[in-house]
């Protein structure tokens, strides 16, 4: 009768190599299937820069998990759009209007206010860890990089208006997949060749990490088409709000009734949503106006 190993895998940047890889090959696989031998969008060294902290900022992210609790880092995380907003102006001289900094002030007060409102004391105690500041400017770099890599995809979009969801996805993952196999095999004793030793020891670990790519794949399917169409700060709001609205109906189907400040903080998110949805209604009516002929 056979037994289930017990040992971990504990090689986290090994999965975003792997992940980095079945992305490329999906994507560039829908680009022969749907591009029709048409050209024009962003050519693949144009991605270089946002590859370096896409691969960077997930990893500090992971780091400063070690030194604040998770609940402050949802926190932290919450306001991920000004970062993104931020550096688009500050690198890129993408213009936000007044209303779109208010709605994302909104969405980003109101998740950090339901999150605070639902953390016991004894976990915001934790917030005061000896190495929080280190935690915290992990965090820190973590929003800064990835409102550069955000920032950057919307430059690129701009700059080749026929760039696909799928030329993204190949550019940010063929960048990615270089730079994670110069880190986990670089060097001989790097802990990439660990990883596949233990995969070659337990075959049921290589076949979980190939199920997790692909419904990464999937998903990124989905993200860059968001961010082709719309732009980083509108899938930053979906993730944002996917994540929030999680929360919430977690909460109501576990019996848990809300507070008012949560109630307040809901009501919060769900104006700034509804205000920044109006807000793109009403420029794609000025569109349409300008195009219709006189």
């Amino acid at each position: 009768m056979g037994f289930r190993s017990t040992k971990r895998f504990e090689h986290l940047a090994f999965l975003n190599l792997a992940q980095n890889v079945v992305c490329l090959v999906w994507s560039f696989i829908m680009i022969k299937i749907w591009s029709n031998g048409k050209s024009g969008g962003a050519p693949w060294w144009s991605y270089w820069s946002a590859g370096i902290t896409n691969t960077i900022g997930p990893a500090m992210g992971i780091e400063a998990l070690k030194y604040i609790s998770y609940p402050a880092q949802v926190l932290a995380k919450s306001s991920k759009m000004i970062p993104v907003m931020f550096m688009g102006t500050l690198v890129y001289g993408i213009r936000y209007t007044i209303p779109e900094y208010v709605c994302s002030l909104l969405v980003a007060g109101g998740v950090s206010l339901f999150a605070l409102s639902k953390t016991s004391s004894k976990t915001i105690s934790k917030l005061a860890h000896p190495n929080a500041p280190l935690g915290y400017g992990l965090c820190f770099l973590n929003l800064t990089f990835d409102g550069f890599t955000n920032a950057t995809q919307d430059s690129i979009s701009a700059r080749y208006p026929k760039t696909s969801a799928w030329d993204i996805m190949f550019g940010m993952n063929l960048w990615g997949t270089i730079y994670n196999m110069m880190f986990m095999f670089g060097w001989s004793t790097a802990s990439g060749y660990e990883a596949v030793q233990f995969c070659k020891q337990h075959p049921e670990a290589a076949w979980d990490i190939l199920l997790y790519c692909l419904c990464g794949a999937v998903g990124q399917n989905f993200i860059f088409l968001t961010i082709s169409r719309f732009g980083s700060l509108t899938n930053t709001t979906i993730t944002t709000t996917r994540k929030f609205v999680s929360i919430v109906v977690s909460s109501v189907l576990s019996g848990n009734p809300l507070s008012e400040k949560q109630w307040t903080s809901v009501g919060m998110v769900f104006s700034g949503l509804s205000y920044q949805i109006y807000l793109k209604w009403r420029k794609l009516q000025r569109m349409t106006k300008k195009r219709k002929p006189l």
